[in-house]
């Protein structure tokens, strides 16, 4: 039986992953990625349990930029359920731009955001851990700096005692037996099948 209760309003948080061409005009848009996936395949499973999602993702945002709308996007909702995915923009922004977001300035925004969350509204929170792929071959350098954000998600998650979703290794052991091109394309934005992925990845965390 899922841990997600009758009536619950879950929240999706994130960046273009979590967005995936979501109308910002329609409250109840949720994208055409693993948000909607997930909400599809839930609400499918528990029709009874009338279950609101939302998607609040926005294309290119970093942790701090989640800090800085976290009242209006977040707050304000008064969701049951928060899902936080976000990671990736804090490494990329530092090899396109040189902005670079050390692991501990990323650490202390994401931990505001459990805090608030916590201390607000007593929400039941879902962190997802970011990935990179090896595609193109560079990627591969941001390790490098994507590593030790994956560690404080898992920090924050031990911490707080949240439920967890380790899409890095999942995306590591479906590029195993598969291109890693075929479940991100550029390494960093899934494919349909990588949507897929993480879809079944968080709705196995929540028991559904």
């Amino acid at each position: 039986m899922t841990m997600i209760e009758d009536g619950a309003v879950v929240l999706f948080q994130g960046d273009s992953i979590t967005d995936c061409g979501r109308n910002y005009d329609d409250y109840h848009s949720l994208g055409h990625g693993y948000a909607l996936f997930a909400a599809a395949a839930f609400g499918r499973k528990y029709p009874h349990k009338n279950v609101q999602f939302l998607n609040r993702g926005i294309s290119g945002n970093r942790a701090v930029d989640l800090e800085r709308r976290w009242e209006k996007d977040c707050l304000e909702l008064k969701p049951t359920w928060v899902s936080i995915y976000i990671g990736i923009n804090d490494t990329w922004r530092r090899y396109d731009n040189g902005d670079a977001t050390s692991a501990d300035e990323f650490y202390q925004s994401y931990r505001k955001l459990i805090l608030d969350t916590r201390d607000r509204l007593d929400s039941k929170l879902i962190l997802i851990e970011p990935f990179v792929l090896p595609v193109p071959e560079e990627r591969r350098g941001w390790r490098e700096d994507l590593d030790p954000k994956i560690q404080a998600v898992r920090d924050l998650s031990r911490e707080f005692k949240t439920l967890y979703v380790p899409l890095d290794g999942l995306f590591a052991a479906a590029s195993s037996n598969t291109e890693p091109a075929y479940w991100a394309g550029d390494g960093v934005h899934p494919s349909p099948a990588g949507h897929a992925l993480i879809a079944e990845a968080w709705l196995q965390a929540v028991k559904a």
